[in-house]
C-alpha cells in the first residue's frame, strides 16, 4: 500500500483547513470532529466535547484521580477521617475512645492518645486541620488504633477490592506497624488482609489495595458487626518497645484507585458519629412542668422527663449515663435513668417528685458504639 504525504487536508468548499498533519504524528481538527470511535492517549485544546457514553479507565482531573465507576460523593467509608470530631475531649492515657468512631487498644501497652492541630495552611497534609496522635511509652502485640465501619455500611465492599488512604509519620512498632482489614460479627473474625508499614520522621501519604476477606461463616446482619481498619503492633510482635503514631486523613473506598480525601463539614461528620455516642448538653435546666409529671408506680407518684436524641442511635445505647445534676425540688438522690424507646431514639428520666416548680438540669452521655 502507498502511503499519501502531506501536511494539511481541506474540503474543497472549506475556507480554511479541516485537519493538519503535524511532524509528531500528531493531528489538529479545525471545527466539528464527529466519529463512532475514538481511541485517543489525550485530548487537549478541546472547549466542548458531546459524548453520548464514554468508557473510562482511569480519570484524572488535575492531576487527581476519581473513580471511573462507583460514586463520586460518599465514597468515604470512614467516619471522622479527618480527625474533626472528639466529643469525650483531647487527651488521655486510658484506652476506649477518644477521637470519635477511632478506638485504642492498649491490650497491655501504655500511652497517650490525644487529638493534635495542624498550623492553619500548612502543605504537609493540604487541607488538614487536626491529626490523631498514639504516643505508645511501653509497647504490646495487638496495641494501637481501630476503627469500626458498621457492616451493613460496607455490604458494597463485599467480594471487591478496596483502597485505604492515609497520611501518617511517627516510628513504628519492632516489627513494623501493621495495617489492614478484617471482618467481624459479633463472635467471629474474618480472615485477615495485612501490610507492614515503616513509619517516618515526615508526613508520609500512604495507600494500600486489599482484597476484602470472605464473610464465608459471618453474620454480618448482626446489630454488633462491622468491617474493622486497624493501625497496630502485630500480634506476633510481643516486644516493649516505645512507638508513635500520627494519622491524619483516612479514607477506605472501593476500588483500586485512592481518590483524593472526601472532605465534609464538621456538623455532617458530628451528625455520623452522634450516631454511635452522643453528648448530652452541658447547661440543660429542665424544668419539669413543661414534661408529662405525676406518674403513679407502685404506688408513688414520679416526675418524667422524656429526652430525645438528637440523631437516632444504631441500636438502643449500652449505657446513658447522667454525669451530673442540678435540681431544685427534687430528692437529693440522682433521678433514675430508664431507656424506654427501641431502636435508640431516646430516653427518660424518673424521680420521686411531681412539684411543678422542680427543675432537672442534666449532663449526660448515650454510649452506642460497636
Amino acid at each position: 500500500m502507498s502511503t499519501l504525504r502531506t501536511y494539511n487536508l481541506q474540503n474543497p468548499d472549506s475556507a480554511s483547513v479541516n485537519i493538519e498533519l503535524t511532524s509528531d504524528g500528531g493531528a489538529v481538527a479545525a471545527g466539528i470532529l464527529t466519529a463512532t470511535t475514538l481511541n485517543a492517549t489525550t485530548i487537549s485544546g478541546v472547549s466542548t466535547i458531546g459524548v453520548t457514553t464514554a468508557t473510562v479507565t482511569t480519570l484524572t482531573v488535575n492531576g487527581n484521580a476519581y473513580p471511573s465507576s462507583g460514586p463520586l460523593s460518599n465514597r468515604n467509608l470512614i467516619i471522622n477521617g479527618a480527625m474533626q470530631v472528639s466529643q469525650r475531649g483531647t487527651s488521655t492515657t486510658s484506652t476506649g475512645y477518644l477521637l470519635d468512631r477511632f478506638l485504642y487498644s492498649a491490650s497491655g501497652a501504655t500511652g497517650t492518645y490525644s487529638q493534635e492541630s495542624f498550623t492553619i495552611g500548612q502543605t504537609d497534609v493540604p487541607g488538614a486541620d487536626k491529626y490523631l496522635k498514639l504516643d505508645i511509652t511501653t509497647g504490646d502485640n495487638n496495641s494501637g488504633i481501630y476503627h469500626k465501619i458498621e457492616a451493613k455500611n460496607a455490604f458494597g465492599a463485599i467480594g471487591k477490592k478496596v483502597t485505604l488512604s492515609y497520611y501518617a509519620k511517627g516510628t513504628s512498632p519492632t516489627d513494623g506497624l501493621q495495617v489492614g482489614i478484617l471482618w467481624y460479627d459479633g463472635s467471629t473474625s474474618s480472615s485477615r488482609a495485612d501490610t507492614t508499614v515503616t513509619l517516618t520522621s515526615s508526613w508520609v501519604k500512604y495507600t494500600h489495595t486489599f482484597d476484602v476477606p470472605s464473610i464465608s461463616g459471618l453474620t454480618l446482619t448482626n446489630a454488633s458487626a462491622y468491617l474493622e481498619v486497624h493501625w497496630q503492633q502485630a500480634s506476633t510482635d510481643t516486644g516493649t518497645a516505645a512507638y508513635q503514631l500520627q494519622l491524619a486523613q483516612v479514607q477506605l473506598e472501593v476500588g483500586s484507585v485512592a481518590t483524593p480525601f472526601e472532605h465534609r463539614s464538621y456538623g455532617e461528620e458530628l451528625a455520623r458519629c452522634m450516631r454511635y455516642y452522643e453528648r448530652g448538653a452541658d447547661t440543660s435546666f429542665i424544668s419539669v412542668e413543661n414534661y408529662w409529671t405525676g406518674t403513679t408506680i407502685g404506688g408513688t407518684t414520679y416526675a418524667r422527663v422524656n429526652i430525645s436524641y438528637r440523631v437516632i442511635k444504631r441500636d438502643t445505647p449500652s449505657t446513658v449515663t447522667v454525669l451530673n445534676v442540678d435540681r431544685g425540688g427534687f430528692p437529693s438522690t440522682n433521678p433514675t435513668v430508664t431507656q424506654s424507646h427501641a431502636g435508640g431514639v431516646g430516653w427518660y428520666l424518673l424521680s420521686n417528685s411531681n412539684n411543678n416548680d422542680s427543675y432537672l438540669g442534666v449532663k449526660w452521655v448515650a454510649n452506642a458504639e460497636l
